[in-house]
């Protein structure tokens, strides 16, 4: 796809993302402070919010979780069922959006800042890491068509930080694109453990939140957002992970010869079907989005 479909397309994406965001979302409730936002990261696109969440909101997240914390899982490659691995020691409760007042004040915030509705993202996810516990390099996108039927990729995730840890626990991207200088800077960095230093890396702290982005703009998945939680060392790690897809999560799944987005009749008398057929098309192992306007079913 050139440079200026390209741009048209992803800008058509995003004006329909907020008509739906718009919709669900009183944004007067939570304005964005960009002296807050910094960009840690290109490839992969990452960003760190400074206070994204108050005590408040932290200790409450932890509150409603701690009685119903349960192993952590991970999900199977091929089957795409949830099992228990060494891969990921943590444990983890979720709590469903309309939980309660502060949740749905958090689920709002996330909304705003990401640009993305509420309805794609799934339920929280409480995480607590105690000493020694990790959670080993991995992308949030999937590879099986199991989960992938139910709202697509995972396209970005919002990982909210609950806790300071003393030591460790640091967010690390093994695969981000580093310059000399930031190699440099990362390699004389005594405040972020040997884990940490395989890349670029968030350190946990308290009310802060980093996004980024598993799928590239033209939603193919983005392999340099491998990424991993580094064992903690001393303290107690709590977090709370924001999955979002590229579509509804809370759809019913139906079957049939549909098209998933509202532009996609539009977007194929452009051409798009043959310029973007990632999105458009999809394949056989993951179908796109618009295969009914580009008469592929």
């Amino acid at each position: 796809m050139g440079s200026l479909p390209q741009f048209w397309f992803i800008l058509s994406t995003l004006l329909l993302f907020n008509e739906s965001f718009c919709s669900a979302v009183n944004s007067t409730l939570f304005k964005i402070d960009p002296s807050k936002v910094k960009q840690i990261s290109w490839k992969p696109r990452a960003f760190v919010y400074e206070g994204f969440l108050t005590a408040e909101e932290c200790d409450h997240l932890i509150s409603l979780a701690k009685s119903e914390l349960k192993r952590s899982a991970v999900a199977d490659n091929e089957s795409g069922d949830s099992q228990v691995s060494e891969v990921r020691t943590s444990s983890g409760a979720f709590i469903s959006k309309a939980k309660d007042e502060i949740v749905e004040r958090i689920e709002q915030k996330i909304a705003v800042w990401t640009f993305l509705p509420i309805e794609n993202g799934e339920d929280i996810q409480v995480l607590r890491y105690e000493e020694g516990q990790k959670y080993e390099a991995h992308y949030d996108y999937f590879v099986d068509k199991i989960n992938i039927a139910r709202g697509g990729h995972r396209y970005a995730t919002v990982l909210m930080y609950l806790s300071d840890v003393k030591k460790g626990g640091e967010t690390v991207f093994p695969n981000a694109e580093l310059s000399e200088r930031q190699k440099e800077a990362i390699a004389a960095n005594d405040d972020i453990s040997e884990c940490g230093k395989r890349g670029i890396a968030v350190k946990p702290k308290k009310g802060d939140a980093l996004l980024f982005f598993s799928l590239s703009p033209n939603a193919v998945p983005d392999q340099m957002s491998l990424h991993g939680g580094c064992p903690v060392i001393e303290g107690e790690k709590f977090s709370a992970t924001k999955w979002i897809h590229v579509d509804s999560f809370d759809k019913l799944l139906t079957d049939g010869c549909t098209d998933h987005n509202q532009n996609c009749q539009r977007w194929a008398a452009l051409g798009e079907c043959v310029r973007n057929p990632e999105y458009m098309v999809g394949t056989a192992d993951l179908p796109g989005y618009c295969r009914r306007s580009c008469n592929v079913c």
